[in-house]
């Protein structure tokens, strides 16, 4: 497993493997058909590239989308590795060209489609190549039950026996379910025990709902908060996008615009320029962003509802492919359940497959309406458990917001929809209740109602939202149709007649947490890096991530050795880009003399780390929790006592440190705990304890009570 580290430290930069990979190049290393099972981003490309690196011979990367490869390709050209695609955008020529190179095993890497298979020149080549190993990427597309089901993955299963030479064969996935699963491994002849599954949870992507919410004004809120960020939003049909690409350009922001209505040139360039940080945002139906590899996405937001749970999470995967921190948001309504329906209605499935789908369909609704925590729904449909935890970072979770009793407005609404004789739309109703002095109302006597105006303390736009907030949680129905029709139902009698309540949560923006790096530092890295790219001809985020850039702004580092250290920082980037970029940090050191890094680099090996000797203990941990790391994996990692661990990063919070009090409880729990505190006065930690429920730790109540100033951590640990 040396060489493999070697190869990993060396190439990409890092010192030790995520969690599956090294099983996985274990099991290729002894000649096991493999498959890997992973989230996206978490790092199944590597799966391949470092066996494939290591080993003798042509390894066939069998990839769907031609971006996929190019992105591929690239990535492993700025590392001086040998690599090529052959695919339907380059001439025949140069295609002939390649596969003459590929047969004299000048490549170590080649991409294709799996149409490919289907030239008998290509299997002839093949036959005359060393073959390392044959890799199905996005392997879910083999199976007829995968939500992306190609014949042209399953057909290649019969034609691999004609290559002979007994290429090892792995599958990689981010999303099956467990029929998916067997399936693969049926059809690629893997067995189970060498089936690598670690699961699909991404602990650095929050997912928020969002229900009964003006779609463009939340969106707006969200950008105007979280400037400078790049981000995709997914819409349903080429219309939506078309109209979220119109308000957002036409507000100035550097966006671009994605689906099956542009012309291909048109779609090659917005793809460039998203691709190459020319634009932030990217407005797009779901044909766009499978195999885009672009690492610093920092959030997704979903203008309407995706058809089922495969598909949503892995455009939701697309944000933080990085590891850094990333927001999933999406805004649901109930019109968007029809829209999905009248897609699957019109798509040419047989009447099994349209079942499935809507079957599928209702799970997704269901996680839109569920109150538990969200991640635990998603990891519970991929993997069949039954996980009730709280992620601590959802917005079912965080309840991040003010509760509100709506009863009242609830009870006007609906009695102006009544009074309607539930006859208009959303619209309509809004004008009425505001009072508004609209022509229509006039026209149809809508003036005259004994709801007009009753709630004219509101806006138009705050009415509005209560009113789809109604439709979310089915206390209002609406008649299909181009123009829904509100009407009412059993719930909406009920809450009319007083024996049913209306809480609405109003629910706050997701915001960005306290950066711990120099933003000015990283902003003018980011601007090197883009200018580099350009010259270059290569995607930003194949020079170095915004990861390793949030690296260097929070380092500081002043030579070779110390950038070496960074994070995604190997022998091979630094030879090829790291000059410049050590050059623009001193640049930067130079213009502001008085700018002191809050921490120094340490030294990584074997993935433990050895501190220098400037830093405070308590401050070393609080690194490592900002990091990611786990109470637990800290004191493994610093070979101290949990206790310990927990004492720093209280004190840290203490010395003024930002910390993610979500990471030990969520609102509810910190009611409770300073209830009874209160309630109690207690002497110490021991009775309050034993004054709440049994599930409250004493490090629970700990960071409760160090957050409101109610406890003090010792120094000295």
């Amino acid at each position: 497993m040396e060489k493999h580290l070697n190869i990993l430290q060396n190439y990409f930069g890092y010192t030790s493997f995520r969690p599956g990979q090294a099983e996985v190049i274990n099991n290729i290393d002894q000649g096991k058909n493999t498959l890997a099972v992973m989230p996206t981003g978490g790092g199944k490309s590597l799966c391949y590239q470092v066996p494939g690196l290591a080993m003798n011979g042509t390894a066939i990367i069998i990839s769907p989308l031609i971006s996929l490869m190019k992105d591929q390709v690239d990535g492993l050209h700025a590392l001086g590795v040998a690599a090529t695609y052959i695919n339907s955008s380059i001439s025949s020529a140069e295609q002939r060209q390649r596969l003459i190179a590929m047969q004299q095993n000048r490549y170590q890497f080649v991409y294709v489609a799996p149409e490919r298979f289907e030239s008998g020149s290509f299997i002839h080549a093949l036959q005359q190549t060393n073959l390392s190993l044959i890799a199905f990427d996005e392997a879910h597309c083999i199976s007829q039950w995968g939500h992306d089901f190609r014949p042209s993955y399953r057909s290649i299963v019969p034609i691999l026996q004609q290559i002979g030479g007994n290429p090892i064969i792995m599958g990689l996935t981010a999303t099956a379910t467990p029929e998916v699963i067997e399936d693969i491994q049926s059809l690629l002849h893997i067995a189970p025990a060498n089936t690598v599954h670690t699961g699909f949870e991404r602990k650095n992507l929050s997912f928020f709902i969002e229900k009964g919410v003006n779609k463009i004004d939340y969106i707006l809120s969200y950008l105007k908060k979280h400037q400078g960020e790049v981000g995709i939003i997914y819409a349903a049909t080429r219309k939506q996008v078309e109209y979220v690409y119109d308000v957002l350009n036409e507000k100035g922001y550097a966006v671009s615009k994605y689906h099956g209505g542009l012309s291909e040139q048109e779609r090659q360039d917005a793809q460039t320029a998203f691709i190459f940080d020319q634009t932030e945002l990217m407005v797009a139906t779901t044909a766009f962003g499978m195999g885009i590899d672009k690492s610093n996405v920092r959030f997704i937001i979903h203008y309407a509802i995706p058809m089922n749970m495969e598909s949503y999470y892995q455009e939701a995967g697309r944000a933080g492919r990085d590891g850094e921190p990333s927001n999933c948001v999406l805004l649901f309504s109930p019109q968007d359940i029809h829209t999905q329906k009248f897609l699957i209605e019109k798509s040419e499935m047989e009447e099994e497959g349209m079942q499935r789908e809507y079957q599928k369909l209702n799970k997704m609704v269901n996680y839109c309406r569920t109150q538990s925590c969200l991640n635990s729904y998603i990891l519970n449909y991929f993997q069949l458990g039954s996980a009730t935890a709280s992620c601590g970072r959802c917005s079912n979770c965080l309840q991040q917001g003010e509760l509100e009793d709506i009863t009242e407005e609830a009870q006007m609404i609906l009695s102006c929809v009544k009074r309607m004789r539930e006859r208009f739309g959303v619209g309509l109703t809004a004008k009425v209740l505001k009072g508004s002095k609209d022509k229509k109302l006039i026209q149809f006597g809508l003036t005259k109602l004994t709801t007009y105006g009753i709630l004219s303390k509101y806006t138009e736009k705050e009415i509005t939202e209560r009113i789809h907030f109604l439709l979310a949680e089915e206390c209002l129905a609406a008649e299909e149709g181009q123009f829904p029709i509100l009407k009412l139902n059993q719930k909406s009698m009920d809450i009319l007649t007083g024996k049913e309540n209306v809480t609405m949560f109003i629910q706050d923006v997701p915001t960005v947490e306290k950066a711990d790096y120099n933003t000015d530092l990283f902003e003018a890295l980011r601007q090197l890096r883009r200018s580099m790219s350009q010259e270059l001809e290569l995607p930003p985020y194949v020079l170095f991530s915004d990861m390793t850039l949030k690296e260097m702004a929070r380092y500081l580092p002043e030579d070779k050795d110390e950038f070496l250290r960074l994070k995604g920082v190997g022998q091979k980037k630094y030879e090829l880009y790291g000059e410049a970029f050590l050059e623009a940090i001193a640049d930067w050191k130079e213009e502001n003399p008085d700018y002191k890094a809050p921490t120094a680099i340490h030294y990584q090996k074997a993935g433990k780390a050895k501190e220098l000797d400037d830093r405070p203990s308590y401050q070393i941990s609080y690194e490592l929790l900002q990091k990611g790391k786990t109470i637990r994996e800290i004191a493994a990692i610093r070979d101290l006592k949990e206790q310990t661990i927990e004492a720093h990063i209280f004190q840290a919070s203490q010395k003024g440190f930002n910390l993610n009090w979500s990471l030990f409880f969520n609102n509810k729990e910190e009611e409770e705990v300073l209830s009874t505190h209160e309630d109690i006065d207690a002497a110490g930690l021991k009775d309050l304890k034993e004054a709440l429920p049994e599930e409250y730790t004493y490090r629970k109540i700990k960071a409760v009570l160090v957050k409101n100033d109610k406890f003090v951590v010792r120094e000295g640990s």
